[in-house]
């Protein structure tokens, strides 16, 4: 067995078969923080953009600006300031943008840490008049315990639905002449770049501490949530809520969706050459372990529910738990525990959280709950 591999068993027996997954510190292995920081950190990302999610062709761009376009300084009956943002910006192909809906609590006496969704549902999950509510995004429970509350529609940075890339920042930035690179970014990709565009907002609005940001997703959200905190050292705490398969979940366990089947249902999600890898989890030289491993040392959150089967709570659970070494480096504690917890056990002792809720697939205010205690650990000091 090579000397890169770890070989994985578990207390619980999660899986029958013992599993080898690259090792989380590298080739050859990072011996301290200095290597992880300097070497191997960047060779982990560079193999993620290039195998996986794609690269960006741009980080922050120059004609990016700010707008605000609503403002109530007594929204939820007084207890938070509404602001909605229009995000704009232009590129080769033209001009776009989306709106970021904030809410600011009033009581707050210094600038205030927050959270951030990415929302891959519809409109109505985000109102900011707060006529629908939904526990999907409970704003009202995230300014009550002294966060910003603030969401985006990930449509309005590139749409679900578009195989061609020919909408918001892609149709803005794209500018390959010819055919489209392996290793160019797709959808994914696109709404992680929306979220650090946000993250931009922050820095410039004084009642918003943009050093203590959560980047928050559910499903896709959460697949993308962790692409932005790996690529985006600003976020303080990632938030992966039943990410699944090209999310928290190790593709080489196999189990519950895999990445062939994504890759059909979903081909604009992630580079194209992704789609080399169906079937052949086991030859990429990268697993989902390393993309967790990737925020180290910022805190990072992962979370399965009990009836998601398709999302491999356990495949979740043990991305998490092998991030740990890289955190170690760091002289920072883990999950400290390969032993997966019972259902409504959130494990929050070290850098890396993990809990996994009772029911179906969904991002319920009992998450919302363990994100917020969480958060009160790290976004709070």
């Amino acid at each position: 067995m090579s000397k890169y591999l770890i070989p994985l068993t578990f207390a619980l027996v999660l899986s029958a078969s013992a599993l080898e997954l690259p090792n989380v510190l590298g080739s050859p292995p990072a011996k301290s923080k200095e290597d992880w920081i300097k070497i191997q950190r960047p060779k982990t990302l560079e193999l993620f953009k290039n195998h996986v999610y794609g690269r960006a062709p741009l980080g922050k761009p120059t004609t990016l600006s700010f707008k605000v376009i609503e403002e109530d300084p007594k929204a939820m009956d007084g207890a938070a300031t509404l602001r909605i943002i229009q995000i704009s910006y232009s590129g080769p192909g033209g001009e776009s943008g989306f709106k970021l809906i904030t809410f600011i609590p009033n009581k707050a006496t210094k600038p205030a840490p927050g959270y951030l969704l990415i929302c891959n549902r519809g409109p109505e999950n985000i109102d900011p008049t707060r006529k629908k509510k939904d526990d999907f995004w409970p704003a009202e429970s995230i300014v009550a315990r002294g966060y910003v509350a603030a969401t985006f529609l990930n449509s309005e940075l590139s749409t679900d639905k578009d195989l061609n890339f020919n909408n918001g920042a892609h149709k803005a930035f794209d500018n390959y002449h010819g055919e489209r690179p392996g290793d160019a970014w797709a959808t994914i990709a696109a709404w992680a770049w929306g979220a650090s565009r946000a993250l931009d907002y922050f820095q410039t609005d004084p009642a918003i501490d943009a050093s203590k940001f959560a980047v928050v997703g559910h499903p896709r959200g959460g697949k993308t949530a962790l692409w932005a905190g790996a690529t985006d050292e600003r976020f303080a705490l990632t938030i992966s809520n039943n990410s699944g398969c090209t999310g928290a979940a190790l593709a080489r366990r196999k189990t519950g969706e895999r990445v062939a089947r994504i890759n059909k249902s979903f081909p604009h999600w992630f580079c194209g050459n992704y789609q080399n890898c169906d079937g052949k989890q086991n030859e990429l030289p990268i697993d989902q372990h390393q993309l967790v491993a990737l925020m180290a040392p910022r805190a990072v959150y992962v979370a399965s529910a009990s009836k998601d089967d398709w999302a491999d709570p356990e495949g979740e659970f043990l991305a998490a738990a092998y991030a740990g070494p890289v955190y170690e480096l760091f002289g920072l504690k883990g999950l400290e525990t390969m032993e997966m917890p019972t259902p409504n056990q959130p494990i929050q002792l070290g850098h890396i959280g993990y809990h996994l809720r009772t029911g179906k697939h969904d991002l319920s205010q009992y998450d919302w709950e363990q994100y917020l205690n969480f958060g009160d650990k790290h976004l709070k000091n």
